[in-house]
């Protein structure tokens, strides 16, 4: 296998954590590679991927990673080389984790390394959103750890929470089933009630104190919501038991849908395997085969490696650092 030029390493992100609707993420310990093999010229473009959609991400015209680079090129006023795209893929399509998400991270920090740019990175992030069109999943995957963001369309502002504490892991049971981000959006309202609004208003307030100050026995209390989960948990089977299953585990601090679904993520302070084997047997009672991994919520943002230097390209944008190694 040939050495890449260039890489980048994205992290699998869970959002929303219940009541953190759009705005709450954070990074897992789970990653994706995305390797350079070639410069090729513009336009042009060849695709691998090994692991998770090795056949759809093949072609490069499907491919997230080429798209993003594009558009990011065109934003940065840049011709853009082409290149050869070599992907791992461990984090699961389709499944609330951020797949898509650290596609669209890597293919703006391709545009950036492969074309000799220095690019400040709030400059970086807010493309990222823009070509996402939410926050909640790629300012954690580009930035790492949890983060609170806000996006009004056009101005982002974005909060790193502290880091959780060693002891307390992350569940991910995630079933053999997908959940398309469109989907997800369809099934909401287009209207909630006023008493359901404030409800989770305050439940996404307490959550971010929590977190900023350690309380981490009021987690259960936070992650709870009434704006999207409640109508998402009808999309997948077993949705609508399985977060009242585990969050009576002793040791579950507290448990949500993971982005838009179907996986569900847990935050347990001790041992994970009661809540694992709830998490995944549920899904099996409802017919359903899935697989859980036990990960650290202090996933680091993405990591760019170069193995040979890129020319600066001719162009005036920016002068501060660029992407978070």
């Amino acid at each position: 296998m040939s050495v890449p030029l260039l890489s980048v390493r994205t992290p699998a992100t869970s959002a929303n954590l219940g009541s953190g609707f759009d705005t709450l993420g954070m990074a897992l310990s789970l990653y994706n590679l995305f390797e350079v093999t070639e410069r090729l010229p513009e336009g042009e473009y060849r695709s691998e991927a090994i692991g998770e959609g090795a056949l759809e991400l093949a072609d490069p015209g499907r491919n997230l990673v080429v798209r993003s680079y594009e558009i990011a090129c065109r934003r940065f006023g840049v011709a853009g080389t082409g290149f050869a795209l070599r992907s791992h893929n461990v984090i699961p399509l389709y499944r609330g984790l951020g797949s898509s998400a650290g596609a669209v991270v890597a293919g703006v920090l391709l545009a950036q390394e492969l074309n000799g740019l220095t690019l400040p990175q709030e400059e970086l992030l807010r493309t990222m959103v823009e070509i996402e069109g939410h926050p909640d999943n790629v300012a954690p995957c580009y930035l790492g750890g949890m983060v609170v963001s806000c996006w009004d369309g056009s101005e982002l502002r974005t909060v790193r929470l502290p880091a959780l504490p060693e002891d307390l892991l992350v569940v991910v049971a995630v079933p053999d089933v997908q959940v398309k981000t469109r989907e997800a959006r369809a099934a909401l309202p287009e209207q909630v009630c006023f008493g359901d609004a404030v409800f989770t208003l305050g439940r996404a307030a307490l959550l971010t104190a929590a977190w900023a100050t350690g309380q981490w026995d009021l987690l259960a209390w936070g992650m709870d919501d009434r704006l999207h989960q409640p109508y998402r948990a009808k999309l997948f089977p077993g949705g609508e038991v399985i977060m009242d299953r585990v969050r009576e585990i002793p040791g579950c601090l507290g448990v949500a849908i993971s982005g838009s679904g179907p996986s569900v993520v847990a935050l347990v302070k001790g041992r994970p395997r009661r809540v694992a084997e709830t998490l995944c047997g549920t899904f099996s009672e409802h017919g359903v085969r899935s697989q859980f991994f036990v990960l650290d919520g202090n996933g680091s943002g993405a990591v760019v490696q170069r193995t040979f230097p890129f020319e600066k390209a001719s162009s005036s944008q920016g002068v501060a650092s660029g992407g978070k190694g």
